[in-house]
């Protein structure tokens, strides 16, 4: 599936090698530790599946509903629309995140998170748009960094729309 209105940024092929990249090093980095990965829904859900599937170790996933777009706009609020599951205290937590942008929701979650006393809390981010950072947060493990363009596909959506498109691409905002 290939919108008219979506110009490809990464191709499908692309964004699969740099994940099972991600999960070697994620392998390596958590061997002999209490993985648990939480999910920023919905954007991420394409990836933490492909990502979680090439990490070679026993872990627990879980998954966090946040808020702070609408349409193409961060709203500066973040809100959480659903909590985990379960308790991380003493466990090693890595954040699954589609993009960072202003950092804002991360800068957000991570204090949230850190509250819940957890052994360790880092982030994996597929995209990271430097051009629209307000708040620096660290990522750990980066899948790309990109240009300061509206990108939809591989769970990143426009109102909804374009999650299931497997690529990565700029919508043409035009159409």
């Amino acid at each position: 599936m290939s919108p008219a209105h979506v110009n490809v940024l990464l191709d499908a092929e692309t964004i699969q090698r740099r994940v099972a990249e991600l999960g070697a090093e994620i392998t390596r980095d958590y061997r002999d530790k209490d993985l648990v990965t939480i999910g920023c829904l919905k954007g991420s859900t394409v990836f933490m599946s492909d990502l979680v599937r090439t990490i070679d170790l026993p872990l627990r996933m879980d998954y966090l509903g946040l808020r702070s777009y609408e349409g193409t706009q961060s709203t500066g609020v973040v809100q959480i629309t659903s909590d985990l599951t379960r308790p991380i205290d003493g466990c090693d937590v890595l954040i699954v995140e589609d993009i960072v942008d202003t950092g804002l929701t991360m800068s957000y979650l991570l204090e949230n998170l850190a509250t819940r006393h957890p052994r360790s809390v880092k982030l994996c981010s597929l995209l990271h748009k430097p051009a629209r950072t307000r708040v620096k947060v660290d990522i750990h493990y980066l899948g790309f960094t990109i240009e300061d363009h509206f990108v939809v596909g591989y769970g990143l959506d426009y109102d909804e729309l374009y999650r299931n498109v497997p690529f990565i691409g700029i919508l043409d905002p035009s159409k």
